[in-house]
């Protein structure tokens, strides 16, 4: 009996670990066509019109999502999380009027900063294929890291904790 307890953990652990290996290898392919250079957006007005200025001293996570995405929507308390210990603007892409994106956050208790990209301007500049897609950017605002696909809550905090470095 316990010959066949650790033959399955043994399975189990396997498993876990070929997927995390395919799911980095897919989203590193993903990613090769992602904009590489520095955070230069300017003048951004946010959700709320607000304007939002980048710290100069503290590393920016910028996070592409859709409110049709359903990966996007498993993420988002992800990113809410991210987002009381560091700093966070997420671009809502093609997701309908301001007050339909107010609503998703409400209805989702998400309260991280939005700007509404209804034409996908931004996200073409950023040349985004798929939803979502995450950017981490160091204090000097050179780009760390980018992810498309979910991320683990720890994985966004690992990888933030990382760029303050």
């Amino acid at each position: 009996m316990k010959s066949k307890i650790t033959h399955y953990l043994k399975e189990i652990i396997i498993f876990f670990i070929v997927m995390t290996v395919l799911a980095n290898a897919i989203s590193l392919y993903k990613s090769i066509d992602l904009k590489k250079e520095q955070f230069n957006l300017t003048n951004i007005t946010l959700l709320d019109g607000e304007k939002f200025t980048p710290k100069t001293d503290k590393p920016l996570l910028v996070h592409f999502w859709a409110d049709w995405c359903p990966t996007c929507s498993m993420e988002a308390s992800n990113i809410q999380r991210v987002s009381q210990y560091y700093e966070v603007l997420t671009i809502a892409v093609k997701s309908g009027s301001d007050e339909n994106i107010k609503k998703y956050l409400q209805e989702n208790n998400l309260n991280f900063k939005v700007i509404n990209d209804k034409n996908a301007f931004i996200a073409r500049d950023f040349n985004i294929a798929a939803y979502p897609t995450t950017f981490i950017y160091d204090k000097d605002k050179n780009l760390v890291f980018s992810e498309v696909g979910y991320t683990s809550t720890l994985g966004l905090f690992v990888r933030m904790w990382w760029a303050e470095f």
